[in-house]
């Protein structure tokens, strides 16, 4: 049997890549494909647990701040166990995988972001997860104060009105739903660093990377961005 087609979706958050791939999956679906879909960190027993951890924020109140090198380790760690358990195994039957976040994001989150260095989230990717490739990347980055504003103002209106827990017992511990804005809470400075590493990315893979670089923020541009998508996405399926 063919191997199946591995897509990631890439970008700020704030960016519309969660909705587009949530749009991608049912257009593919309606022309007859099987499809998976994943987000990163998540859609494991494993990851559901370290996302919880890595995007609370409420979750350094509870344990204390995580340090970058394990931030991006934990990272990974859902990574491996995304691959074995769900990626892999799909496109061994033949699906087509589209997962939301991949190693680009830990290349420009916790590499440029955090400064620790691309050579160091790629020489841990090849370990990791055996050098595993996205046949295609979409990175969505519009203006980054459009996406920034967005997703700040989303993760206030999703904030959890439980109080922060103080202890740390084993996980998990924070109550849910989980708010998912502690990467919100960096500096724009910190998000600078980032949407130029994507450019980055971007430039020096251009075969795999494919970047809707103009799209604005808004209801009116959804159908237009998810158009071009496919555009996009045709042509590598067939």
């Amino acid at each position: 049997m063919p191997r199946g087609t591995f897509i990631t979706f890439e970008g700020l958050d704030g960016s519309g890549k969660t909705t587009q791939m949530r749009r991608l999956a049912a257009w593919l679906t309606a022309s007859g494909r099987t499809v998976v879909t994943l987000r990163q960190p998540g859609s494991t027993a494993l990851g559901d647990r370290l996302r919880v951890l890595l995007l609370d924020s409420r979750s350094e109140s509870a344990l204390g701040p995580i340090d970058p090198l394990a931030e991006m380790a934990l990272m990974f760690a859902d990574r491996a166990q995304s691959i074995a358990e769900v990626i892999a195994p799909a496109l061994a039957v033949g699906s087509i995988v589209l997962c939301d976040r991949f190693t680009d994001s830990t290349e420009a989150y916790q590499g440029a972001g955090r400064r620790l260095g691309s050579q160091r989230v790629l020489a841990l990717h090849a370990a990791v997860c055996d050098s595993l490739q996205p046949d295609l990347t979409l990175l969505l980055l519009p203006p980054l104060e459009v996406a920034l504003a967005r997703a700040r103002r989303r993760n206030h209106r999703q904030a959890p009105t439980q109080p922060p827990t103080q202890s740390a017992p084993s996980l998990p511990t924070l109550p849910q739903p989980a708010a998912e804005d502690r990467f919100e809470r960096e500096t724009d400075e910190f998000y600078a660093r980032i949407h130029a590493a994507y450019l980055q990315i971007a430039a020096r893979d251009p075969h795999r990377v494919l970047t809707v670089a103009d799209v604005a923020i808004g209801d009116n541009s959804i159908d237009a961005i998810e158009l071009r998508i496919r555009g996009l996405v045709a042509p590598r399926l067939s």
